[in-house]
């Protein structure tokens, strides 16, 4: 066989081609200025992490431009910025790291700016269908509280979409379903 095939799940396996890439968890590269790590673990309904499970990351870089390869808007000057990294891992310990940049803000569609945040998709075993969320940070508290998308979520659930500071970065953990259920995008 040419191609290695994923575990199977409930609508699977696939076939491995182009799922992993080389430097996959770096939106920036390693020792970039200003580059920070967002890490965190994957938790099912019962407080158990997923050990299998892909993160995709996309997000604009730290003065809110996009890694623009189409001619489609402002593009980042950062060197190396890609915009987009993924992590996934099969039987891991549930736990994910980007390399990336803290984004800046960008427009809102309906004017105003949106406060600093990285979108997310999440897949995982049992999943037909995959999940969207956002990162916000919890050091950008005057940002969030204007932020147009993060006052439609109710505001005893709006923690689970801030990263907390760590050393070197961010944590941010997901937790896919129960009584800490982060707050899913319906799109």
């Amino acid at each position: 066989m040419i191609f290695e095939v994923t575990p199977s799940q409930t609508v699977g396996p696939y076939f491995a081609i182009g799922m992993p890439f080389d430097g996959q968890h770096l939106i920036v590269p390693e020792g970039s200025v200003g580059a920070i790590t967002v890490s965190g673990t994957v938790f099912d309904g019962h407080g158990d992490v997923v050990p299998d499970h892909v993160i995709e990351f996309w997000q604009p870089d730290q003065t809110g431009a996009f890694a623009d390869m189409h001619g489609y808007g402002e593009r980042s000057v950062h060197p190396g910025f890609r915009g987009f990294g993924r992590w996934c891992v099969e039987d891991g310990d549930g736990v994910y790291q980007m390399t990336t940049v803290k984004p800046g803000p960008v427009a809102f569609y309906k004017g105003g700016l949106q406060a600093p945040h990285i979108d997310v998709t999440v897949l995982a075993r049992g999943m037909l269908n995959r999940v969207v969320t956002r990162i916000y940070f919890a050091d950008e508290q005057a940002a969030n509280d204007s932020d147009p998308i993060l006052q439609t979520v109710p505001s005893e659930r709006r923690h689970t979409l801030l990263a907390q500071p760590v050393t070197g970065g961010y944590r941010f953990d997901i937790h896919l379903q129960g009584p800490h259920e982060t707050v899913f995008f319906d799109i």
